[in-house]
């Protein structure tokens, strides 16, 4: 009966988030109204305490440093000086830009955190001069909305943040969990593209001698010391993530200034969309949260990690499960809002089967990652449509991004089989 109360709960909540009701008010109207209705006024004073304390977490003050280093690189320049200079090194290859596309969205991502910030600023630079050459737009808005969706996966991600915020994991860990399975995807990404356009001699880009791809270079130094500062503090423990951000957003201010673009302007449009996004993402966790205190309370997880036990499940099989899950449920929730409704109730059952918790993260974000590309909401389907001039159908960036979607179920099955690609690096820290 217990269990059954559990599904009808999560069925309600869907479906109030898919009548249009806001993530975060359907997280409170279950949560709260069901946890006020079964304990009342003590339950009330509980999630006052909860809210309070979500509050003044300090590992969520990383968000909004996070957020406002994504906006400094993206409003600065840096990622169309990055696109050339990536350009003369990955031009040449077959596929040509499109490769340049991706290796954009992976170096991008090593500064913005968000998925939805890398497809559109590498989208915004990349679609004219592809266009200018006649790539094909199936191929070229494909390598785009798929390239995008690294920025949640490759850190530092505020997605992996908000994970290790709800799952009380360490940070640092997951970041560095994150970090090959997300090289190791992008390669996979331009395998594929150099695969399907071997026999295609038009896709690439003019030879450049060395000494000028030597030169363009210096545009990549810029993400990469923003990258360098962020991971690497966090590595050899100087810093904490929240500390790493600040560091890193302190270091974005700087080659701002440098590159001449810092100025009221510039900051007070950087502010005003980081307060936006957080606002967004802080009021989703607080609501979470009120969530997560009636699930905890009431016992029911107990009783569903029982339920899910007494199908003898192994390991893989209740991934395999989970994968189907999170494939449905990508094609009509946004990431955020699937992230957060799925983990109170699914964490406790991964952990209770032994499931190591970083590799979960990195499981989760990587379906995320597919939510983004799936349609009828794959977020970043539409953001990339947005930024073409041509208007063409959304229809080709969805038949373009499909195959990248198959690559990531697949590359998610290479994870279950060789758990190390996650845990390597994690564990060579700690």
């Amino acid at each position: 009966m217990t269990v059954m109360l559990v599904f009808v709960a999560f069925g309600l909540m869907l479906g109030l988030i898919l009548l249009g009701m806001p993530i975060a008010v359907s997280m409170v109207a279950v949560g709260g109204i069901s946890g006020a209705l079964v304990f009342g006024w003590p339950f009330i004073q509980s999630a006052g305490a909860v809210i309070w304390s979500v509050q003044n977490e300090n590992i969520l003050t990383a968000i909004p440093l996070f957020i406002l280093l994504g906006e400094l690189m993206l409003r600065s320049g840096i990622a169309d000086r990055m696109y050339q200079a990536m350009a003369a090194w990955l031009g040449r290859l077959p596929g040509g830009l499109l490769h340049t596309n991706i290796g954009c969205c992976a170096l991008f991502s090593a500064t913005s955190g968000s998925s939805v910030a890398t497809a559109a600023t590498i989208g915004t630079v990349a679609l004219p001069p592809l266009q200018d050459r006649g790539y094909p737009m199936r191929q070229a808005l494909g390598s785009l909305a798929a390239g995008g969706t690294l920025g949640i996966l490759i850190p530092p991600s505020v997605n992996l943040l908000v994970y290790g915020s709800m799952t009380n994991n360490s940070i640092g860990k997951l970041f560095m969990a994150g970090l090959l399975p997300g090289l190791l995807l992008s390669l996979a990404f331009m395998a594929y593209i150099f695969w399907s356009n071997r026999h295609q001699g038009g896709l690439r880009e003019a030879s450049l001698p060395l000494a000028q791809k030597i030169s363009a270079s210096v545009d990549l130094v810029p993400p990469l010391i923003i990258f360098g500062i962020v991971m690497g503090s966090i590595y050899f423990g100087i810093a904490t993530a929240t500390e790493s951000a600040a560091l890193g957003v302190v270091a974005a201010l700087l080659l701002t200034w440098r590159a001449g673009r810092l100025s009221g302007a510039f900051l007070e449009a950087c502010f005003m969309q980081t307060a936006r996004i957080t606002g967004m993402i802080m009021l989703i966790i607080t609501a979470a949260f009120i969530l997560n205190l009636t699930v905890s309370i009431t016992g029911v997880i107990d009783d569903l990690t029982h339920w899910v036990s007494g199908f003898g499940l192994s390991q893989i099989s209740l991934l395999l499960i989970l994968m189907l899950f999170y494939l449905l449920l990508g094609m009509f929730m946004d990431v955020l809002s699937m992230q957060v409704v799925t983990i109170p109730v699914v964490y406790p059952i991964i952990v209770a089967l032994g499931i190591d918790p970083v590799w979960f993260g990195v499981f989760v974000v990587l379906m995320c990652e597919l939510g983004m590309i799936t349609p009828p909401v794959g977020m970043n389907l539409f953001v990339v449509q947005s930024v073409r001039k041509d208007s063409g159908p959304i229809a080709d960036v969805m038949w373009g991004a499909l195959p990248y979607a198959g690559i990531m179920l697949l590359f998610t099955l290479l994870l279950m089989a060789l758990p190390q690609i996650v845990l390597w690096l994690p564990n060579l820290m700690w």
